[in-house]
């Protein structure tokens, strides 16, 4: 029988099969954040404890203060409690961690593949929903619930229900200006926030094959966004040369036995997928979102569209919300949108790359509206001061800070004013995301670089 990539990994992860309705799978891999309190205290309650501490690892991330590393210095006392209880839980558990005072610590889905934590042909789960990231290192990523993590915790297993297979095939070469967070934008606006419901994604093609771990890394991430709770790529070379060497990858003969499997670890040429997209990778433009949902996007030299042209009564009503919340009127041209404010950051786009790709928008500018720019990382930070892409960000006059999950979720006081317009790499711009009545424009770092300069909305391929 012809398999695609996830029939393997999953067949192989099988504990207890079941014809209908969820199995018992084996996770490789648990990764938690300081949110995962709720899931200690059940297991205190339960008198459990953890059956493999050494597949769990925590890192703090999602309410982290970015301006300091001392938890007596978080954006509230409740916040520094939460740090200081995840480190009591570690401890607890006898869970393997990074500490918020640790140099490596960072957002749960830099560290992982940055660590070698994430590796080919693995289960991994995590407390959220963006866990689907780590598929771009070829293995099943998803998030869970707290007392699915409370179960993972006590029996290293997990009930799952097996979803359909969607494959998203973008062939050709990609133009100037258009990066990876273009080609998944322009994804979940062709199949809807709705599309991949019920689905695992393979992302697979020609111009998937070309971009680098960190492009894959922002392909997988934003599966969520259309309604998946899985995206993959198949792992090659490119894979295989990143994890080499990092500090929980497999050492000498582990690594040519791990390398000898990792490369069975691709979709048979007959694999059957329940639902095929095609997408020509050289058509695709610098994407921007105008509305309240990652699928409300366009090209930035096109206009925000009239809902009156569309015929679906439900689809036509959220858009009307959409641009009220918005304040955006139809017809208005995408690039003559004013902000308020710019964030460079999230594990969707804060990668050395990314950092890269803004940075030389930005040498020699100054930005015209308040931002900042947040590492995934400590690691990262590290190497962008290297090459002096602290102090570009810095001239240009965005703050420069420490590691975490920042302004993309809002939960540590870097939030935006009500009212503000932000262009933002983040993954999300529902309504309230960045802060209470802020609005929120996805797009790539270049983008948001450079919007911040202009002070509105710009096209990359100007520049």
């Amino acid at each position: 029988m012809s398999l695609t990539l996830f029939d393997k990994i999953w067949s192989t992860h099988l504990v207890l099969p079941r014809d209908e309705g969820p199995s018992l799978l084996y996770i490789d891999r648990h990764i938690v954040h300081e949110g995962s309190f709720h899931a200690f205290n059940a297991l205190r309650a339960r008198k459990l404890t953890l059956r493999h501490p050494n597949q769990v690892f925590g890192v703090p991330d999602h309410y982290v203060p970015t301006h300091s590393r001392l938890a007596k210095e978080a954006a509230s006392d409740e916040v520094g409690k939460m740090i200081v209880q995840f480190d009591r839980n570690m401890q607890w558990g006898q869970v393997p961690h990074f500490k918020l005072t640790d140099e490596r610590q960072g957002i749960v889905h830099v560290i992982g593949p940055e660590q070698g934590l994430t590796l080919p042909g693995t289960v991994v789960v995590c407390s959220d929903s963006h866990t689907s990231t780590h598929g771009a290192i070829g293995a099943i990523a998803f998030g869970i619930g707290q007392s699915e993590s409370m179960h993972v915790m006590a029996t290293q297993t997990l009930w799952q229900s097996k979803p359909n297979a969607m494959r998203v095939r973008i062939d050709g070469p990609l133009s100037g200006g258009v990066s990876a967070k273009d080609l998944i934008l322009a994804v979940i606006c062709e199949i809807g926030a709705a599309g991949a419901v019920g689905y695992a994604i393979e992302y697979a093609g020609t111009t998937i094959e070309s971009l680098d771990i960190e492009g894959r890394l922002t392909i997988c991430n934003m599966s969520i966004e259309a309604g998946a709770r899985f995206g993959s790529i198949a792992p090659d070379d490119v894979v295989f040369d990143y994890l080499y060497g990092r500090p929980q990858s497999p050492k000498g003969e582990r690594w040519d036995q791990a390398l000898a499997y990792w490369r069975t670890l691709k979709s048979d040429d007959n694999a059957h997928f329940d639902r095929e997209v095609v997408l020509d990778g050289s058509k695709i433009k610098p994407m921007v979102t105008w509305g309240t949902s990652p699928d409300t996007g366009a090209p930035i030299d096109g206009v925000v569209p009239d809902p009156a042209r569309l015929n679906d009564v439900a689809q036509r009503a959220s858009a009307k919300a959409a641009l009220a919340y918005m304040a955006i009127e139809p017809g208005t041209r995408l690039k003559d949108i004013a902000i308020d404010r710019v964030f460079i950051g999230s594990c969707t786009n804060s990668r050395l790359n990314d950092l890269r790709e803004a940075a030389r928008v930005l040498r020699g500018r100054k930005v015209c509206v308040p931002g900042m720019v947040v590492p995934g990382s400590g690691f990262i930070k590290q190497a962008a001061e290297a090459e002096g892409l602290d102090r570009v960000f810095i001239e240009a006059g965005l703050q420069w800070r420490s590691a975490g999950c920042s302004m993309c979720a809002a939960m540590n006081g870097d939030a935006g004013q009500p009212g503000e317009r932000i262009a933002s790499t983040s993954n999300r711009n529902f309504v309230g995301r960045q802060g209470k009545g802020t609005r929120t424009h996805l797009m790539s770092p270049a983008m948001a670089a450079a919007a911040a300069v202009k002070g509105h909305l710009s096209d990359i391929r100007e520049w």
